[in-house]
Order: C-alpha cells, then sequence, then structure tokens
C-alpha cells in the first residue's frame, strides 16, 4: 500500500491511499493523518476498509506533504563503502548517528532554501525507513516487524555549517532540509530493502547511482542499534546514508554544490521520486509574544 498525507482546502493535513493516478481520500475518517500513525492504529486491514468506498481525487491535483511528521528525525553518516572513499575518511566501526530537526521536513515538491548564511549547499539522496510501532531493545531479526514503511530523502546539508561544529546536526537541520516523499510504501508492498537502486539527478544530471544493497550497516540494524538507545515512536524517520557523488565528492567542488534554481531529483525503485528545487532563503522573521 502507498500512503500519502496531503493538503486540503481546509488547510489541514489529510490522509490517502494512493493508487495509480488517484488518490484515496480518507480525511473524512477518523483516522489520524500520519500514514504511520494510521497503520499503528487500525493495520492494514483497516486501511484496506477505510478505503472502500472513500471518495477518490486525481493525484496531479492533490498537494502532497511529507508522508512523516517525526517527532525524532535521524540521519547515518558515512553507510556507503563508495562514499566513504570519497570523503577519505574510515569506515565506522559501528554507527555513527545525527538529528536533523525536525523542522527542516518538507514535503515533494517543496521548495528548498539556499541559506542566507551559505551557499555549500550539497544533495544526499537517501532512503528513510519510517517506524511503525512504539518500540525499544528491537532484535535485528525483529526490525522488520516495527517498521511502518519506506520512502525517499534527500538530506540536504549545508558544508560548511556541518564541518565546522563539533556535531552534524546543525548543518544538517537548516529548515527546509529534510526533504521526505512522495509517499510512504508500506513495508508489505516494498519487499527486501536492501537490493533497491537508488539514484540522484541535479537538472537531469545524473550524479548518484549505487543499490542499497552496498549499505556498511542495513536498515534492520540502524533500527535496531538506536532502539538500544531510546524508544522509537510511529513517524520517527531514518535517513538511511548516501552513496557516492555527492557534490563534495566531486570536483571541482564548489561547480558541484547546488544552486539557486537547481532542481533535485531523488529516485528509489519501488517507491518514486521526491523532487525539489533550490531557491533564494526568504527573509527572515522574528515571532513574538
Amino acid at each position: 500500500m502507498r500512503l500519502c498525507r496531503f493538503d486540503t482546502a481546509a488547510g489541514a493535513p489529510a490522509l490517502g491511499v494512493v493508487e495509480d493516478d488517484e488518490v484515496v481520500d480518507l480525511s473524512s475518517s477518523v483516522l489520524p493523518a500520519e500514514p504511520a500513525a494510521a497503520l499503528a492504529e487500525v493495520g492494514l486491514v483497516g486501511l484496506v476498509e477505510a478505503a472502500a468506498g472513500a471518495p477518490r481525487l486525481r493525484r496531479a491535483e492533490v498537494q502532497l506533504l511529507a508522508p512523516a511528521a517525526p517527532r525524532k528525525f535521524l540521519g547515518i553518516a558515512l553507510n556507503y563503502a563508495d562514499h566513504i572513499a570519497e570523503t577519505g575518511m574510515e569506515a565506522p566501526e559501528t554507527p555513527v548517528f545525527f538529528n536533523k530537526q525536525a523542522t527542516c521536513v518538507v514535503g515533494p515538491g517543496a521548495d528548498v532554501h539556499m541559506p542566507k548564511v551559505s551557499t555549500f549547499l550539497d544533495y544526499e539522496a537517501e532512503l528513510a525507513v519510517v517506524i511503525g510501532k512504539r518500540c525499544r531493545h528491537v532484535p535485528v531479526e525483529q526490525a522488520a516487524d516495527v517498521i511502518a514503511g519506506y520512502t525517499c530523502a534527500n538530506d540536504l546539508s549545508v558544508r560548511d555549517w556541518q564541518g565546522r561544529a563539533q556535531t552534524m546536526t546543525i548543518g544538517k537541520s537548516f529548515d527546509t532540509h529534510g526533504p521526505l516523499g512522495p509517499w510512504l510504501v508500506t513495508a508489505d508492498e516494498l519487499g527486501d530493502p536492501q537490493d533497491l537502486r537508488i539514484r540522484c539527478f541535479v537538472n537531469e544530471e545524473m550524479r548518484q547511482d549505487a543499490s542499497t544493497a552496498e549499505m556498511v550497516f542495513d536498515c534492520a540494524q540502524q533500527v535496531s542499534h538506536l532502539s538500544e538507545a531510546f524508544t522509537l515512536e510511529p513517524g520517527d524517520t531514518i535517513a538511511t546514508g548516501t552513496p557516492a557523488g555527492v557534490g563534495i565528492g566531486r570536483q571541482p567542488i564548489r561547480d558541484n554544490l547546488l544552486k539557486v534554481g537547481d532542481t533535485v531529483r531523488v529516485e528509489i525503485e519501488a517507491i518514486g521520486e521526491l523532487v525539489n528545487t533550490v531557491v533564494e532563503e526568504p527573509d527572515g522573521f522574528l515571532v513574538g509574544g
């Protein structure tokens, strides 16, 4: 099943089921708008029942939102051997994770900002895991049982801010720098998450092309490792690493970083594509009171 969040005329997110060129509109149901939360509440059978007879919308007329609204958005560094090689760094013995602040999340088609404070903006195509059950101390062999599904992610990174901080979090968390989408493909439909082609295009030029089979730590290992430290909850999202071909891995670096007007497309087999365009960051604002 392919589940989405979409914008409604009332301005509130709604839950949908994507079927070919249509979206089954579940906005009138009592189900949560977030796919992982809905799955946790009623399961696949309940969603099939809710979709039966529900109104349908043309997908081209629906504004899709990020299919997850995570309380925790985590990323793993150095998880493809070829990417490790292009960075000149050593392969980690244990998974190296960082936080992306939840305020960075945007959906498919949303603009992403070139920061006012930097022009070192880079792309990273990644498979994202979305947690479907509240869990702790999950054995590797049972990790699949707590995963709601998978989506595409672009772990946009402000490289100078990332490099000069003791942790990567600030350089990975600028507003709009966590695109997710276009929808959540449930684990039963996706099949083996470690056998998917993943690619990234910048203005139709292919920059990354790999297989998720090349991960150093696979999806199940990542979920299990994180759950040893803290509770994972429905909607929590893990960006599972990027392969070689990022901007800073190419020469000359400046020519291969993102520029205003660039369009980035992440494609993952069996899921779909996530497309976002780089724009100038709007003028800032201060919220008070």
